[in-house]
């Protein structure tokens, strides 16, 4: 792929992964055809900033994970009320972190 596609997709879409992953996202686009350019630039990353606010506002009832995706903790922190509070307050630490993971399982599945 160009050069400037990929310094085009590394611009817009930093703050969607984690630091430590942006070398092998800039060898796998580097190695990838330019006909995947366009689906690559659809796919719809999660915010990590956005999920630390929906985490923060509603993240007791689990729609912070339900977001992400996942499910199965989303009703779990539904039921116990985000585990009396506890579960809410460290998914408010760890909501990035899973949003940037959940961003690069979907990329992977892109580039691969």
């Amino acid at each position: 792929m160009e050069q400037q596609k990929i310094d085009l997709f590394i611009a817009t879409n930093t703050k969607f992964f984690d630091s430590s992953k942006m070398p092998v996202i800039i060898d796998r686009l580097r190695q990838m055809d330019d006909s995947k350019w366009l689906q690559i630039n659809t796919i719809a990353y999660k915010d990590p900033t956005n999920m630390l606010i929906i985490s923060f506002l509603g993240g007791a009832l689990g729609i912070d994970r339900f977001i992400l995706g996942d499910t199965g903790i989303g009703i779990g922190k539904l039921l116990t009320g985000g585990g009396c509070g506890i579960w809410a307050l460290v998914d408010l630490f760890m909501i990035q972190d899973a949003a940037r993971n959940k961003n690069w399982e979907l990329l992977q599945m892109h580039l691969y």
